[in-house]
């Protein structure tokens, strides 16, 4: 991709907030580089927020593959911040807003859960979905916790990564290639925006190694696993439980995700190494021949990716119920966007809108008010300087 679709592709991470600034009080050096709506087209990203609205029906304490040859729970309630809001809504809301800024650029989008009132899948079955959504990235957010009450002594953000290597060929050349760096480029664009690394848990530079989380144990695309901050801690659960804190997670994770699609050495090449890994894999262990009462044998083999006509309807799902599981779970669904409308000043209003829809539809026009202030001012300035000097240093090499 050349660097004009980088730098339209980067810049339209800050178009969100930037364009809500008025121009009398945001003088700009150079006007933000204008989104086109395809700077994304033909990749996927799977997003998966972290837990479910209700585990009505399911045992969160059934035994499902850790990745690593042992057992873990299904799944977790999550956690509960101080000010009283569930970790999943806290995952759902930042999940929408992310989804539709990279749509707005042209990705297709698959997520895990499709509410925030049911069930979602145990962590087996949501990176059994990411990996048959073949997406280029997957990322799985969720927001931290480590006690009951305040714990205002623990702060900050991290990415959890698997200690390596991981026992499945194809989930450990995702995870050490594209995960991993795509870990990096997530921990790098929540600190250019001016979030705190976390001080506790052995997190080291914003990254924490852990061998007991299956979910990237067990995904065979690249995928990043974010935790926004922690709900025990004063300022960070204010953040995570406001709007205008959830936005600021949001334009994070997709500056995040659009620099690793955009400018990851791993995208392409690698993907489909790890995925012709995978395939070759699942058809050792799923094709099996049976011979008929006649003698002659009958051939059993995995099913195909949906084709590229399926992809475009959004009820076309990205995983399949393993014949064996016994819960049943909501299938991902892929949403690809519509083709972008001509350039133009309402084009842009139009995205934004998309972008905040999610917002809009919970606090209604009055609740944009606060999402504009001081703070956030510095926030997409030193975003937006961060992108720039980064494109400069790609330009010159």
């Amino acid at each position: 991709m050349n660097r004009t679709a980088i730098k339209a592709g980067l810049g339209a991470c800050v178009l969100g907030a930037s364009v809500l600034i008025p121009a009398h009080v945001s003088a700009q050096p150079e006007p933000a580089p204008t989104a086109t709506g395809t700077e994304l087209a033909d990749l996927t990203v799977f997003l998966d927020p972290g837990h479910q609205g209700s585990d009505e029906g399911n045992d969160l304490t059934r035994q499902v593959d850790d990745g690593r040859g042992g057992t873990k729970d299904c799944q977790t309630s999550g956690m509960t911040s101080l000010g009283g809001v569930p970790e999943h809504t806290i995952n759902w809301n930042v999940a929408q807003l992310v989804k539709s800024s990279l749509e707005t650029l042209g990705a297709s989008v698959v997520q895990s859960r499709q509410n925030d009132t049911g069930w979602g899948g145990c962590v087996d079955e949501r990176a059994r979905a990411a990996s048959e959504s073949n997406a280029d990235v997957a990322v799985s957010i969720h927001a931290d916790s480590t006690a009951s009450g305040e714990d205002a002594g623990k702060h900050g953000f991290h990415m959890i990564v698997p200690t390596l290597p991981i026992p499945d060929e194809a989930a450990n050349a995702a995870q050490s290639g594209g995960g991993l760096e795509a870990s990096k480029m997530m921990r790098d664009a929540y600190v250019a925006d001016g979030f705190v690394p976390a001080n506790y848990a052995g997190v080291v530079d914003g990254i924490q190694t852990r061998a007991d989380v299956a979910g990237p144990a067990l995904t065979k695309v690249p995928l990043v696993f974010v935790e926004m901050g922690n709900g025990s801690h004063p300022e960070d659960a204010a953040q995570l439980e406001s709007a205008d804190g959830q936005l600021k997670h949001a334009i994070a994770i997709t500056t995040g995700i659009v620099t690793y699609l955009l400018t990851g050495s791993s995208v392409g090449s690698e993907l489909d190494a790890v995925q012709s890994a995978a395939a070759t894999t699942e058809a050792d262990a799923t094709t099996t021949t049976a011979a008929s009462s006649s003698g002659s044998p009958t051939t059993t083999t995995t099913p195909k990716a949906p084709s590229a006509a399926a992809a475009q309807d959004p009820t076309t799902t990205a995983a399949t119920t393993s014949a064996s599981a016994t819960t049943t779970t909501t299938a991902p669904t892929t949403t690809t966007p519509s083709a972008p409308a001509p350039a133009g000043e309402s084009t842009e209003l139009s995205r934004l809108l998309e972008t905040l829809r999610p917002l809009l539809e919970v606090d209604g026009v009055d609740g944009l008010e606060d999402l504009v202030d001081n703070e956030n001012l510095g926030l997409v300035s030193d975003l937006a300087r961060t992108l720039m000097a980064m494109l400069n240093d790609a330009r010159s090499n």
